[in-house]
């Protein structure tokens, strides 16, 4: 696997949140992009464009942010869905469900649900799809993201009654499955599909790979039909290109764009379900003292990052989740800018024996969200000003990712790595199991202690359990303090006026076209 990094000198940049304040860039009236006759604007056409193409279209790999943009709640449909407002979970192909013993759910299935192809929807294909996600052979995303390894026998009771049991009890089984995609019983079971069949308001009209991919109105919705009876979405990597594209009418849509892209008046800013933060690896020196990582928490300017580089357009940040995740605390506020605290902090650990002069890794992913550089780049700059030696290294995706995730590269020394952290499953369990359980898949340190308080935590419900969630995330700072949180991130999507439609926290990676509808007509 190649990695492409890029070495930064350590520069002086006093001032440079000050100074850094980003202009917005002009759009020029010529086109960007060859804009089909199909593609023209239309009173019953969506025209998206994203920044990428889905690498798939299988719904059990929805939980791909570049995949279920196209896919969740558009082409397929689960049993459970989770609202991304309040997080309340609402019935979709299962009209209710409830616990009927520790280790068993029953779901009841919906009546009349017919798929896109034309096939019925009942329990049958709700525990075909439940099985195929689990299936090793296919190798689905979702599988590795929302489940564990644990096995789970499902039954179908009747036609409208299917039964999942575990091996343990599992307190939020409905939401994991508002993450499984159904599909009819028909479906490959050992092989993804390309063009996958859903019960959800579209269905693929075709996907020209490369180029385009594009839906239409599944004329067996059981729902409300959609106002748009068709989208096609397109994608640009340069987030400019794509704020133009919607200036220029060549697109409705651009997803994913920072504020510096110029989507000018036609740019709606929203919180979306990110969190950047600096994982600090706390098992090499000098940053296996926690008063060298309590320093470099102190030392990072969240205010001045948000409101020079974001240009206000996020929040800083005290925990790694957000508002509407259960687990979500309230109560905590994010570590004050402190240089003369987090200076004699290093001082303490130098005297006391700590190699604080060992040089520190900082790497980034390039393009990770906008101004990463000129970010990475003032907290190197910080973190001089308190004695410690950081180095920059800024890399590709698959570069960053070995550094992120187990196993990581062995014999690299003491590293500070920028993360950022999107919780779409709306439980704080999800966060803890990958980041901050000792073998957790992207977590480098923690404790036997802080493993059963957080293992104690996800075995409760209601209340208890956002209180013992909130209480682990409350604790991680003064137990732990592997993480230094930066900003809970908003992004801007640039609409056209045509278009009436109110994004939110999971739009970046399910975005709902029945949601969207034709904007009232303005008066000049």
């Amino acid at each position: 696997m190649q990695i492409a990094v890029l070495r930064s000198p350590k520069r002086r940049i006093a001032g440079a949140l000050a100074a850094s304040a980003v202009a917005v860039l002009t759009v020029s009236g010529c086109s960007v992009a060859n804009t089909t006759a199909s593609e023209a604007a239309s009173a019953d056409t969506l025209r998206i464009v994203l920044p990428q193409e889905p690498p798939t279209l299988e719904p059990c790999d929805a939980s791909l942010t570049a995949t279920g943009v196209v896919v969740r709640s558009n082409i397929t449909e689960p049993l459970v869905e989770r609202d991304p407002t309040t997080g309340d979970l609402k019935p979709s192909l299962a009209s209710s469900w409830k616990q009927v013993e520790p280790n068993v759910w029953r779901f009841t299935t919906v009546s009349g649900v017919t798929f896109s192809n034309g096939q019925p929807f009942d329990a049958e294909d709700a525990a075909f799809s439940i099985n195929r996600t689990f299936n090793g052979a296919i190798g689905c995303d979702v599988n590795g993201y929302v489940f564990d390894d644990s096995k789970r026998e499902v039954t179908v009771v009747d036609p409208n009654t299917v039964e999942v049991r575990t091996e343990t009890p599992d307190p939020i089984l409905p939401l994991r499955m508002s993450f499984i995609e159904i599909v009819p019983r028909t479906t490959a079971a050992d092989d993804k599909v390309r063009i996958p069949v859903g019960t959800g308001p579209y269905m693929v009209d075709f996907w020209d790979s490369g180029q385009r991919v594009a839906l239409k109105a599944n004329p067996n919705y059981h729902g409300q039909a959609p106002q748009f009876t068709r989208a096609v979405y397109q994608w640009r990597a340069e987030g400019s290109v794509r704020a133009a594209m919607v200036t220029n009418d060549e697109a409705d849509l651009a997803t994913s764009l920072g504020p510096e892209d110029g989507a000018g008046d036609l740019g709606t800013a929203y919180t979306n379900n990110e969190t950047t933060a600096l994982r600090m690896q706390a098992t090499d020196a000098p940053l296996n003292d926690i008063r060298v990582r309590e320093a470099i928490d102190l030392s990072i300017n969240r205010e001045g990052i948000v409101k020079a580089l974001f240009q206000g357009l996020g929040t800083p940040a005290a925990e790694l989740v957000g508002k509407g995740i259960v687990g979500y605390n309230d109560q905590m506020t994010p570590t004050p800018y402190d240089l003369d605290k987090a200076k004699a902090l290093v001082d303490e650990a130098r005297a006391d024996g700590v190699p604080v002069d060992r040089t520190i890794k900082l790497i980034g992913r390039t393009g990770q969200f906008p101004k990463i550089n000129e970010t990475i780049e003032n907290i190197q700059f910080t973190l001089s000003k308190i004695g410690l030696d950081v180095d920059i290294e800024m890399m590709d995706t698959s570069g960053q990712m070995q550094y992120q995730t187990r196993p990581f590269v062995p014999g690299s020394g003491p590293v500070l790595l920028m993360i950022m952290h999107g919780n779409q499953a709306g439980d704080t369990q999800f966060t803890l199991d990958q980041y901050m359980l000792s073998d957790g898949y992207q977590s480098t340190y923690g404790t036997p202690a802080y493993d059963q308080q957080i293992l104690a935590a996800e075995a409760l419900t209601g209340q208890a359990r956002q209180d013992a969630l909130a209480a682990v995330l409350a604790d991680e700072p003064t137990k732990i303090r592997q993480y230094a949180y930066i900003a809970h991130m908003q992004a801007v999507l640039a609409k056209s006026n045509r278009i009436a439609y109110q994004p939110n926290s999971a739009t970046g990676d399910e975005m709902r076209l029945a949601e969207m509808t034709h904007a009232p007509a303005q008066n000049d």
